[in-house]
């Protein structure tokens, strides 16, 4: 696999480009949740092919803000959401990406995961839980991974919402100054905003070294939350136009669970 071109975050947009606007932008968005339902409808009846959406970010990206504007108008019966915290006792005992595996999409299904198997070459290279010699070996095994489900049928699309080190520090700070945000406060808040380099740096090197062609990073500019739910909508609509999933002509040409194995 031919090694991509180093990527630098310190100097990648994490705003809008100068054309979009944002009324025009929320229009098109529009439209483009309307494509999703269709899309995902015929995907849930065609019951032949999943797919995976992987975000990830700083902390105070906004992932639960884009999932709710993306995903909120979707059949809830076809997608599932599913947040990775800190590994149980149980998930520690096998390998990294045993409890990873539990969650990926059955065919028929969209899943999107709420930070990911990414976790386990992040924050564990920021805390020195893994030294940089196991996250290569994980890289090798993350990339097996993904393309084991590609084979499977399963399409994964793997975003990194990109925001700046000001408006993190903002973000972070409007969960002390906002009543309707302390609900996210955590203890060691204050602390990440000065994390942002060491993320950045372990972040960087997952673009280096998990990055195939076959399922490329999509960096999304996230400082405008109207800005950053229309680049991911837009990207899983084309990828679910480019699947076409077809609805059966009847019931009994439905594939079954047993009968696609």
């Amino acid at each position: 696999m031919k090694t991509p071109k180093a990527i630098n975050l310190t100097k990648l947009p994490s705003r809008a480009p100068s054309e979009f606007h944002k009324e025009s932008t929320l229009r098109e968005m529009k439209r483009i949740g309307q494509e999703l339902i269709d899309l995902q409808n015929r995907l849930y009846a065609e019951n032949k092919r999943s797919v995976l959406v992987v975000l990830q970010g700083m902390d105070a990206s906004g992932k639960d803000g884009l999932i709710r504007r993306v995903f909120s108008g979707i059949n809830p019966q076809g997608v599932r959401v599913h947040s990775f915290k800190e590994p149980t006792e149980l998930e520690l005992a096998h390998d990294f990406l045993w409890r990873v595996h539990q969650q990926v999409p059955p065919k028929g299904m969209m899943h999107v995961f709420n930070r990911s198997h990414y976790e386990d070459v992040l924050v564990t290279r920021v805390t020195g839980l893994v030294s940089n010699e196991e996250a290569k070996r994980r890289f090798t095994a993350i990339n097996n991974f993904e393309k084991l489900l590609q084979q499977a049928g399963t399409t994964v699309l793997k975003f990194y919402l990109h925001v700046s080190e000001k408006e993190q520090r903002e973000r972070l700070m409007e969960r002390v100054t906002d009543p309707e945000k302390h609900w996210k406060y955590e203890a060691g808040d204050e602390d990440k905003a000065k994390q942002w380099p060491a993320y950045r740096a372990v972040y960087e090197d997952v673009f280096e070294h998990c990055n195939p062609s076959s399922c490329p990073w999509h960096l999304v500019p996230a400082d405008q939350n109207w800005y950053k739910a229309y680049v991911v909508a837009r990207t899983l609509r084309d990828a679910l136009v480019k699947l076409d999933p077809q609805y059966p002509s009847s019931k009994e040409e439905r594939p079954t669970p047993d009968a696609t194995r």
